[in-house]
């Protein structure tokens, strides 16, 4: 065998050798690719994805109102270097830096948790927003927000208890039932009235004193916003989706179900954006998996968060872009959609 020869089969079981490593070792790296639809307004195994008790409901006519997915790679999954590349190059897909995606630190149980969490306050928002787009009756009332583990209310108060009166006297906000805790001594009673599942319930539960203010009372929670109204409505995704990112579509499937008149006029609208109790619409990420979603699925229109209209700046789609900012501006751009000429009149991300 000649020196160029045995060079030769050097240099390729030496290129073999680090090749292979760099093939399976992973990456700090996430992929994002387009992940499907799910109609907010069809049923999921003959049950309704969203279900309205307690308040009058109305058809909502053809059309389809579209959630959009993005599939990503889970928390306890790690990229190569081949996928990471492959997914940074092919169309309709991304890739990130990992520590942007999952905080670090977190176990893939933590963010599976707090993804959980989003969605679930992603659907209560909806409904308080869709609520009160439609004229419905919602009064806002301090929340138990989170119960301290071993303190004095651990047990007794829930979160998302509804927090009515303390010591008898009505609190309207969280810093009513401040006051009236720290009107207290430690180690005395205190007396609330809660509303848990819509059932007016008395708690006593015995003040301690605070770890950084002597001879200040607390009863180990932590107060936010809730609200309180008379409709029932759940929702049945038949999958694991998790995120705020369907808030405004949940909100525009509701408002559809409990007004009357057909919102979609027959088109297949879908759209993605968090959305806040006030209808506020806030930007998400995987914008583009999204639309890709979308457009898929055959939506003809698709609402973009404005905050994330630069982000699709040069995409080419056949499918109308319409901005919003708020879930009443979602439902007037619907209305102009619907009227003759209207696809030309709408708020497109690229006007």
């Amino acid at each position: 065998m000649t020196r160029q020869t045995w060079t030769a089969l050097v240099s390729a079981l030496l290129f073999v050798a680090l090749a292979v490593p760099l093939a399976i070792l992973p990456v700090p790296f996430v992929a994002w690719s387009p992940g499907g639809t799910a109609d907010v307004l069809g049923d999921v195994d003959g049950r309704p994805l969203i279900s309205v008790q307690g308040v009058p409901t109305f058809p909502t006519g053809a059309g389809q109102l579209d959630l959009t997915v993005v599939s990503g790679t889970s928390a306890d999954s790690r990229l190569t270097l081949p996928e990471a590349l492959a997914a940074y190059w092919l169309p309709g897909r991304d890739t990130l830096p990992r520590d942007a995606v999952f905080p670090p630190g977190q176990s893939a149980d933590d963010v599976t948790k707090a993804e959980a969490q989003m969605m679930e306050t992603s659907q209560d928002d909806a409904v308080v927003a869709a609520l009160r787009a439609a004229g419905e009756p919602v009064q806002q009332m301090p929340a138990v927000s989170s119960v301290t583990v071993g303190g004095p209310a651990y047990g007794k108060l829930l979160p998302g208890d509804l927090i009515e009166s303390v010591d008898g006297v009505h609190t309207p906000s969280a810093d009513a039932v401040g006051d009236q805790i720290r009107g207290h001594r430690p180690n005395e009673p205190v007396d609330f009235v809660v509303l848990r599942d819509r059932v007016k319930t008395n708690v006593k539960v015995i003040a301690a004193e605070s770890a950084t203010d002597p001879g200040v009372a607390v009863v180990g929670i932590t107060i936010g916003q809730g609200y309180a109204y008379l409709p029932r409505i759940t929702f049945d995704l038949g999958q694991k989706i998790g995120g705020p990112s369907a808030g405004l579509v949940f909100a525009l499937g509701i408002y559809d179900k409990i007004t009357a008149g057909e919102l979609l006029a027959g088109r297949d609208v879908a759209g993605t954006g968090t959305i806040t109790p006030s209808g506020d619409v806030g930007s998400i990420g995987g914008i583009r998996q999204k639309l890709a979603s979308a457009e898929r699925a055959g939506a003809t229109v698709f609402f973009v968060p404005s905050g994330n209209c630069a982000d699709l700046a040069g995409v080419r789609t056949d499918v109308a872009l319409v901005r919003v900012s708020t879930l009443g501006e979602a439902i007037r751009q619907l209305g102009v959609l619907a009227a003759p000429g209207g696809e030309e009149r709408v708020d497109r991300c690229s006007s």
